[in-house]
C-alpha cells in the first residue's frame, strides 16, 4: 500500500471507511504490535477529523421558519430538539 492520504485532505466517507478498515484489522489482532500501534494512532486522528467534519455540516444546518406574516427567517437548528 503506498503513502496514505492526508487526513486534513479527506472527505468525511474516505476517513470514514478508512477508519472502520483499520478498525477491523485491529479487532482481527493479525497485525504486528508496531503495525497495531500505527494503525491506532491513525484511527485516533481519523476519528477526530471525522468528528470535525460532523460539527461542520451540523452548524451549516438550520431551521427554516414562516411566521403567520409569511415572512421567512433561519435559525440554526437544534439537533436535539
Amino acid at each position: 500500500m503506498g503513502t496514505p492520504k492526508k487526513i486534513e485532505e479527506m472527505s468525511f466517507e474516505e476517513s470514514l471507511q478508512e477508519l472502520e478498515t483499520i478498525v477491523g484489522s485491529l479487532e482481527s489482532g493479525k497485525a504486528p504490535l508496531e503495525e497495531s500501534i500505527t494503525a491506532y494512532e491513525r484511527g485516533i486522528s481519523l476519528k477526530k477529523h471525522c468528528e470535525k467534519k460532523l460539527r461542520e455540516a451540523q452548524s451549516k444546518i438550520e431551521k427554516i421558519s414562516v411566521a403567520e406574516d409569511g415572512s421567512i427567517s433561519a435559525a440554526p437548528i437544534d439537533l436535539n430538539e
